[in-house]
């Protein structure tokens, strides 16, 4: 082509396959802007039979225009221009900073007399639309987007594909470095609601049975009651699992000892290292649990204490009696679950039960008024389970806590 006005000169747009190379030059035959892609244009027009829709192609034959500019000095505003059928222009204005280049604007000229593409159009003459785009870059580096890209210019949607992109050429050809699309990139991962506890089937209710502590003065507990621990762990694949375990009676010992102010009843079984439940008068402050108290035996071992809970609670002399089933909430990771428990701690007379305090949940009515002064007794620690984990290939399945 001829050199036109201002010292620069464009070449022609190559075609490749489904895409084409156009290239600007200046005036010394240096490339300043070069781009390949494919185009496709999606375009709302009136026609004689009312609103319609084309869709058609950039084709081959699509050429770089003269009115294409690199600038000043390569260092200004430059524009790509390229022509196509009967009278349609597509525009690329590239502006710069001292890092970052990018298509400021897309313009879109068409000849609504081209009937090739709008087939009997209302009206005739040409129409210009135009948009600002995403397409940008760092300074020295090619645009590079291999994913479909979308410009929407009022009534036109404009599609990239495959395009490759970059003004302000250093080396008169595309840079080997290159900036990538944000549809190129990876997505970021979905966020993942944290792990809920996965709840294993409930076990059938546990067998009740009687417990007894005595001390030097007789008897100091008398319990009947089945019990059940419900265990929430953390399994090797990282799943959450609650697990609920019958305590076996026929497979468990217990023992305790007794004070004037603290009653202890230890059970001990095939698969519990220690289940401690501890009876105080409410005027005894409550005990801290030392470290050095926890049984040394036993490798991995899962352990929950709690100093403040109250539960079971009756006055001295009387015992505690509720049929229905109560969970005793001990940690968030660790609940006993109580049935058919009578329980009386203090002032026993041999192996009888005293008069019984009904549990609300049996009497469906207010608990009975606690009575005032040191008299009143009740479970007041729940100090230690430890249960082994892995004894038995049977109960494997979930990691040490």
């Amino acid at each position: 082509l001829a050199e036109p006005p201002g010292g620069w000169a464009v070449s022609q747009g190559l075609a490749r396959g489904a895409s084409a190379v156009f290239v600007v030059s200046d005036g010394n035959g240096t490339a300043c802007i070069m781009a390949d892609f494919a185009a496709a244009f999606e375009i709302s027009y009136d026609s004689r039979s009312g609103a319609k829709n084309t869709t058609f192609s950039l084709p081959a034959s699509a050429q770089v225009l003269n009115s294409s500019s690199c600038g000043k000095e390569n260092t200004s505003d430059s524009s790509l221009v390229i022509a196509f059928g009967r009278g349609h222009t597509l525009t690329l204005s590239f502006t710069r900073n001292a890092t970052r280049y990018s298509v400021q604007l897309m313009t879109l000229v068409y000849n609504l007399s081209d009937a090739e593409f709008f087939p009997s159009a209302s009206s005739k003459g040409t129409k210009t639309v135009a948009a600002s785009t995403d397409i940008r870059a760092d300074l020295n580096t090619k645009y590079r987007c291999v994913s479909n890209s979308q410009v929407h210019l009022l009534n036109v949607t404009v599609t990239l594909g495959n395009a490759t992109i970059q003004a302000y050429l250093a080396n008169n050809s595309f840079s080997q470095q290159e900036t990538r699309c944000e549809q190129d990139k990876p997505s970021p991962p979905t966020p993942t609601a944290p792990p809920t506890p996965t709840p294993t089937p409930a076990p059938t209710s546990p067998v009740v049975s009687r417990y007894n502590v005595s001390g030097a003065n007789g008897t100091c507990l008398l319990a009947s009651m089945g019990l059940q621990l419900n265990v929430t762990y953390r399994t090797k694949d990282n799943t959450t699992v609650t697990r609920g375990l019958n305590i076996n009676p026929n497979k468990t010992t217990f023992g305790g000892s007794c004070s004037a102010q603290l009653v202890t009843l230890e059970l001990q079984g095939e698969s519990l290292r220690l289940l401690a439940l501890q009876f105080a008068l409410v005027r005894v402050p409550p005990l801290r649990l030392r470290p050095e108290t926890l049984p040394t035996a036993g490798p991995p071992t899962f352990s929950a204490a709690n100093s403040s809970l109250r539960a079971l609670q009756a006055t001295a002399g009387n015992s505690y009696k509720c049929r229905s089933e109560q969970r005793l909430q001990v940690t968030e990771a660790f609940a006993l679950n109580v049935f058919q428990v009578r329980v009386q701690a203090f002032r026993v007379d041999g192996d009888k039960f005293g008069p019984a305090e009904e549990c609300q949940l049996d009497e469906n009515s207010m608990l009975i008024p606690i009575a005032v002064g040191g008299a009143l007794a009740g479970l007041v620690l729940v100090v230690l389970m430890a249960y082994l984990v892995g004894r038995k290939r049977s109960h494997a399945g979930y990691q040490t806590i």
